[in-house]
C-alpha cells in the first residue's frame, strides 16, 4: 500500500503552488479559482493545497507541534542548492542554514505555519 496524496491547508493557495512548483518538484494539475489546487510529482504523489476559506474558518491553519513534511536529497550539495534558491523567496522563515540535524544534514523552513524539511536521505545507504 502506498501513501498517494496529502491535503495541506494554507492561507495563500497561489503562493503555495508557486513554492511547490518552483522549488520542490511538483507540477500543477488543477487550480480551482485559487481556493484549491492539486499538484503531482514524478512519483505520482498528489499534493492537494486547500485554501483555509474552504474550511469555513478565518483562522490561520494550525498544524500540531513538530508536524512537518520532508524532501530527501541525494547529498549535502543538493541541500545547499535548494537552500540558496529558497532564500530568494519572500516570506519563508528559516530555522537556520543547513547543518547536521539528527542523523543527517539539512534544514527546516516555514511556509505560513507549515514546517518543511530539506535533508540528505538518512536511509540512502540502507537496503529498503
Amino acid at each position: 500500500m502506498n501513501l498517494d496524496h496529502i491535503n495541506l491547508v494554507v492561507k495563500d493557495v497561489n503562493r503555495a503552488v508557486h513554492l511547490f512548483e518552483s522549488h520542490l518538484g511538483f507540477n500543477l494539475i488543477v487550480n480551482r479559482k485559487s481556493k484549491m489546487a492539486v499538484l503531482e510529482n514524478d512519483h505520482n504523489f498528489a499534493l492537494v493545497i486547500w485554501g483555509q476559506e474552504l474550511n469555513n474558518k478565518e483562522n490561520t491553519p494550525e498544524y500540531p507541534e513538530n508536524f512537518h513534511i520532508g524532501f530527501y536529497q541525494k547529498d549535502e550539495q543538493a541541500v545547499w542548492e535548494i537552500y540558496e534558491k529558497l532564500k530568494t523567496e519572500a516570506d519563508l522563515q528559516f530555522e537556520s542554514e543547513p547543518k547536521k540535524i539528527r542523523d543527517t544534514f539539512g534544514f527546516y523552513f516555514f511556509f505560513e505555519n507549515l514546517m518543511m524539511e530539506i535533508s540528505v536521505d538518512p536511509f540512502k545507504d540502507t537496503i529498503r
